[in-house]
């Protein structure tokens, strides 16, 4: 029998919770920073302040247009080879965040700024991995202009893995970009809109507010069909209520409202009912990504999914340590198991540390392991004929051989690789064992791991004319300054933050 998913609400408290956030959105609604985006929800029957820009849902608005939210969609690598589907169902393990910072013991703080070599071969690493099913643009590369980051990931993407790729919604003319390079690569705009490659990460500001530079990207990526993340980050006692039935109502609110706007945008567009909200230490003031109210918000929202019917999008893996040490395997684990547990169905944090500011390529693959190994968890425990396997204990214990055991029965043979899960990094053998192959840990066992991959990694052959015009494209992107970005946005600042609270800034 497959182990239950967790409840955190009772059925009542489901309700409640989904009355409420339709009480916010009908009487507070949301600010929408984007002209065009506020027209085309009053033309579809929400309520406009013009002095505000709040755009207030009706309940039957809200309904109506959730009908149209898929349960499930497919996604596929550059060239279409790989594939895997998210739905309401299962469970897919993927990247996250934008560390700006990676693990390097050479150097005396134990970090260093990310350059494009670590980004790159972050997706050469998940490429590799069995369990982790997506990269997205994860180590951000301090060597490349903020304004060409999104040009230069995607050109090493469709080089270094078959597996789809996930890109913050940065707006209407970098989304447009990402876009046209992806048309590029497949083949056309229709294939692109069919057989979706990118995961779009769309985060409202909370409480209440979808920024203007997030929708535009926002209404790029539902026009082209790809899934797209709907993920507030709101941090109880900061920018949500202390309580987490508080954190939860608003965090649902403005998920639901953006889904709404989602599907107005571009009916069928699919989305991921998402979060990567958590907690404000009351000590420090920062925020707790490894806590144990992060997994329960994360369980939270699951169930609210699953009450929508939309696939559901959580963290996993996080922690807010500082090293590679116990409290990061303990935090990682238990908000990982988790968000297993709780049924979410695209789990991601994979690699990082340090509230996600910080990436491992050593922790890639050992969360990758993780994932392993509580996937097996949740398969639970299989009873047939077969597996109670009376006969096969008849045999062995009435045998009168000296010896006789388990091991060289076909029986064995049979279910080992079904029934136990082995990992590829944890050490079992007995400690002389382990001396002898240099009692080394697992972090050392990790990086020999990820030297092989490397190491054995061969960058995908592009046919000369698609890298001839990807090249090209990028020289375009590369020949914009900040004021094309900022006219293109309709913005008139000198800067802009991007998701996680990176803020890129017109050079000077």
């Amino acid at each position: 029998m497959k182990l239950k998913k967790i409840d955190v609400f009772s059925k009542n408290e489901l309700e409640a919770i989904h009355s409420a956030s339709m009480t916010l959105l009908s009487e507070v609604g949301i600010k929408v920073d984007a002209q065009d985006t506020r027209d085309i929800l009053k033309e579809k029957g929400a309520m406009v302040d013009a002095s505000s820009h709040f755009v207030k849902f009706p309940e039957s608005l809200v309904k109506e247009q959730l009908k149209t939210v898929p349960d499930s969609f497919k996604l596929y690598g550059p060239d279409g080879t790989f594939s895997f589907e998210v739905n309401t169902n299962s469970t897919q393990f993927a990247t996250i965040g934008t560390p700006v910072k990676i693990y390097d013991p050479t150097n005396k703080k134990g970090v260093r700024k990310t350059v494009l070599t670590d980004t790159i071969e972050q997706i050469k690493i998940v490429d590799s991995l069995e369990n982790i099913m997506c990269s997205h643009i994860d180590v951000w590369p301090n060597d490349v202009s903020y304004i060409t980051i999104h040009s230069q990931c995607i050109y090493q993407w469709v080089k270094n893995t078959r597996k789809p790729y996930g890109l913050g919604c940065l707006g209407k003319l970098a989304s447009q970009d990402m876009m046209n390079m992806a048309s590029i690569i497949v083949g056309g705009e229709e294939e692109l809109v069919e057989n979706p490659r990118f995961v779009g990460f769309m985060n409202p500001t909370s409480p209440l507010h979808l920024p203007q530079i997030m929708t535009n990207g926002f209404a790029i990526f539902t026009k082209y069909k790809q899934p797209t993340i709907i993920a507030p980050e709101a941090l109880a006692g900061a920018s949500a209520p202390v309580t987490l039935a508080g954190l939860l109502t608003q965090t649902n609110a403005e998920i639901v409202g953006s889904a709404v706007v989602s599907q107005i945008f571009n009916a069928g567009a699919p989305i991921f009912f998402g979060t990567v909200s958590h907690i404000t230490d009351m000590r420090s003031g920062n925020s707790a990504m490894g806590s144990a109210e992060m997994g329960l918000i994360t369980a939270g929202i699951a169930q609210l999914a699953r009450f929508y019917n939309i696939p559901s999008r959580g963290p996993g893996a996080g922690t807010d340590s500082k090293l590679l040490d116990l409290q990061n395997g303990y935090e990682r684990f238990q908000t990982l198991m988790l968000a297993v547990q709780a049924g979410v169905n695209y789990i991601t944090c994979a690699g990082t540390y340090e509230a996600t500011l910080v990436e491992a390529l050593e922790l890639l693959v050992i969360d990758d392991d993780l994932a392993g190994m509580v996937k097996r968890a949740m398969e639970g425990i299989k009873v047939n004929d077969d597996t109670i396997a009376v006969d096969v204990i008849k045999k062995v214990a009435m045998s009168d051989k000296k010896g006789v055991n388990f091991l060289a029965e076909p029986h064995t043979r049979k279910h080992m690789k079904s029934e136990l899960y082995m990992p590829r990094l944890a050490d079992r053998s007995r400690r002389s064992t382990w001396q002898k192959k240099g009692a080394k840990n697992i972090i050392k066992r990790a990086r020999e791991k990820v030297d092989k991959i490397l190491e054995a990694h061969k960058p995908n052959e592009l046919e000369k004319r698609m890298e001839d015009e990807l090249l090209k494209y990028m020289k375009k992107v590369e020949a914009r300054t900040f004021d094309d970005y900022r006219k293109a946005e309709g913005l008139m600042v000198d800067s802009v933050t991007l998701p996680d609270g990176i803020e890129i800034r017109e050079e000077k």
